[in-house]
Parts: C-alpha cells; sequence; structure tokens
C-alpha cells in the first residue's frame, strides 16, 4: 500500500487506542523504522515523555541548526538527564553553511524571504532528510490550532515531498492541554515558554509573542506575510 491508500489503513487501525497504543502498534509494524524529530519545545518533550517513559523503540532525534537558544540546548541535556536515553542530534552540511555566511553574511536571512529559505533549507531541511532516510513512519508534535496552515491536519498524513507516513499524536490537543500535561508528568520543558515563546526555533528568528498576535507570529517576526513555514513541514 501506498499514499492514501495505506494513511487510510493506519487510520482504520490506530482508531480507538490510546496515543501509547499508538505508537506501539507503529513500532511493532514498522520494526526499527519509526523517528520522532524533536525541537524541545512544549509538544515534542510531551511525545518524548510518551516514548521514553514506555520504552517504545522510537528512535529520537533533533536538528540542531547552530543557531539555537542556549535555554533549547538546556533542555536538551536535561531532557537526557531524566529519561538516560540517547538522541541524535543532526547538523547541516559544513560547506554549504560556510558558503552561505561567506557569500552572504551571518544574518541573510533578514534580507529576503528567499534568503531566509535558503537558510531554513540548509539548516534544518536537508538534515532532515538525512535523518529520515530509510525510515517509514515519521512522528511530529505538530498541533491543528498552532496555525492557519495545520488548521486541516490529520493524525495521520502521507508526506508526499518525503515519501513517509506522518503520525501527528497531538494534532487534536490544545495548548491548555498540552501544559498540563507537561506539569503533571513533571516533564523538563524550555523555560522560554515561560517568557511568552511558544514556538522556539533558532535565536535570531525568533522572539516572544504579544497578548493577542498568531501562535506562529513569533517565528521569522520581521516577515508579515502568514502561513510561514521553514520547509519541515511543506
Amino acid at each position: 500500500m501506498k499514499g492514501e491508500e495505506l494513511v487510510n489503513h493506519l487510520s482504520s487501525k490506530l482508531q480507538g487506542k490510546t496515543i501509547v497504543e499508538k505508537l506501539k502498534f507503529l513500532t511493532d509494524n514498522y520494526p526499527g523504522k519509526v523517528i520522532f524529530t524533536t525541537s524541545f519545545g512544549y509538544e515534542d518533550q510531551v511525545i518524548t515523555d510518551f516514548i521514553f517513559r514506555n520504552d517504545i523503540p522510537v528512535k529520537v532525534v533533533t536538528l540542531d541548526t547552530g543557531r539555537l537558544f542556549e535555554e533549547t540546548y538546556k533542555v536538551y541535556r536535561s531532557t537526557l538527564d531524566r529519561y538516560g536515553r540517547q538522541i541524535t542530534a543532526y547538523f547541516p552540511p559544513a560547506k554549504e553553511v560556510e558558503k552561505m555566511l561567506s557569500e552572504k553574511g551571518p544574518f541573510s536571512f533578514y534580507e529576503s524571504i528567499e534568503n531566509r529559505k535558503e537558510c531554513c533549507y540548509i539548516r534544518k531541511v536537508i538534515p532532515l532528510k538525512r535523518a529520515l532516510n530509510g525510515m517509514s513512519v515519521w512522528i511530529t508534535g505538530l498541533r491543528a490550532t498552532q496555525s492557519e496552515n495545520r488548521s486541516n491536519l490529520s493524525e495521520i498524513e502521507h508526506d508526499e515531498g518525503n515519501n513517509i507516513v506522518k503520525f501527528n499524536p497531538l494534532f487534536k490537543w490544545s495548548l491548555l492541554k498540552v501544559k498540563e500535561y507537561i506539569k503533571e508528568h513533571n516533564v523538563p520543558y524550555n523555560v522560554l515558554h515561560d517568557r511568552g515563546f511558544v514556538s522556539i526555533g533558532c535565536e535570531p528568528c525568533t522572539r516572544a509573542i504579544r497578548e493577542g498576535e498568531d501562535f506562529r507570529a513569533g517565528r521569522w517576526w520581521w516577515e508579515q506575510n502568514t502561513g510561514k513555514e521553514c520547509g519541515l513541514h511543506e
């Protein structure tokens, strides 16, 4: 089965199961081929807790762009300490980063959307493709209420660009439910969330949001267009 047929098949098999049961079903049916990418934000920490606390054999990885907040590295460290499980880091290709910075300087992404997308592609998309290579199921922390682009999110999708099944276990969760889970289970989280940062990416490209602003307003805040993404989930 491929594409939509596979999505429909898995959706029917997962119906009525808890998140832990769904994760176990996927790892049982795709042994060694289920991967979770974490950026250590609220949602990703919830999923990490589900995986590690229940000893589910999912490969957990993170994309280290080289421009992350110090606070992000601290929650990375505290997560390793808490669970004692491996989180594999994937880095952007050195030659591509060196070429971009040599030709355009360290802040080219502020100059145009094209430059920003180039930086995201080199620092995020290329490492992601390496991480997903050979995998069958990609687990993400996406939620439907995170942005207009994600409002039609489904639990199971087929990512055509990466030719992989995407599983979004928290797609129906509210931010309040995520926060309650973090508190109830004492899950390590990024302290930037307490300072108004809801979506946390690279340090030069992320700011706290103001009251009434869209969830994604703090990402690439100098761009005025809606539906801003970095290419990982397009």
